[in-house]
């Protein structure tokens, strides 16, 4: 897409938004070239996006609220400081993308791929991440409290200092992972695989830990009464 062109369906979008549909109309992207695209600071709330390739775009402190972003491309995007909360990312490609601070609250990321993705401070509170593949990704200290991360796949991920409260873990693969200082408080890990994972003082008190964890695991953690194992499956 020109970018003269571009500019034209942002300044229709942008009115459509202020109008309460009145007046322009709602940015359709889906499926456009829109790669290394210079987004800064754009409104696309509510904007199809859909297999739109924004690979290498960058979109710094954009507005994606609720936007449809499936199967898109946004690879080495530049997605810092984005609000993304509430945005359909199903099957997106989110490859090496800067997602530092962003907002994803109540994102779903189901089947995303997010491998070696930076997404350090992130608010992925409540976000579903069912079968994400989030390998190598760095997750330090981001916010995961209710999310839904079963079966996804974070192996070598970054998880330091990370807030995994309420989180759903079930049958993810944390092989290798860095948890150390990690939150996972009433966190259910039933069939994750936390082989040479790093846990050394990660706060598991409530969680539900896999079955023979305590006699696996050489680490230090914090856990109390609380910590359940879970049984293996039958």
């Amino acid at each position: 897409m020109k970018a003269e062109d571009l500019k034209i369906v942002l300044e229709q979008h942008q009115l459509w938004i202020s109008s309460d549909g009145k007046e322009g109309y709602r940015a359709d992207l889906s499926g456009q070239d829109l790669r290394c695209a210079e987004l800064t600071g754009a409104n696309l709330s509510n904007a199809d996006l859909s297999n739109t390739n924004l690979s290498y775009a960058s979109l710094y402190d954009a507005n994606l609220y609720d936007a449809n972003l499936t199967d898109a491309d946004l690879s080495r995007a530049d997605l810092r400081l984005v609000d993304l909360s509430g945005a359909d990312l199903t099957g997106a490609n989110l490859t090496g993308a800067n997602l530092r601070n962003a907002d994803l609250n109540d994102a779903n990321l189901t089947g995303a791929n997010l491998r070696n993705a930076d997404l350090n401070g992130i608010n992925l509170n409540g976000t579903n991440l069912i079968d994400a593949n989030l390998c190598h990704a760095n997750l330090r200290n981001a916010d995961l409290t209710g999310a839904n991360l079963r079966n996804a796949n974070l192996t070598d991920a970054e998880l330091s200092g990370a807030n995994l409260t309420d989180a759903d873990l079930t049958g993810a693969n944390l092989t290798r992972a860095d948890l150390t200082r990690a939150n996972l408080n009433d966190a259910s890990l039933t069939g994750a695989d936390l082989t040479g994972a790093d846990l050394t003082d990660a706060n598991i008190t409530g969680a539900k830990m896999p079955s023979g964890f305590y006699k696996d695991q050489k680490i230090k953690v914090k856990k109390s009464s609380e910590t359940e194992i879970s049984e293996p499956d039958m």
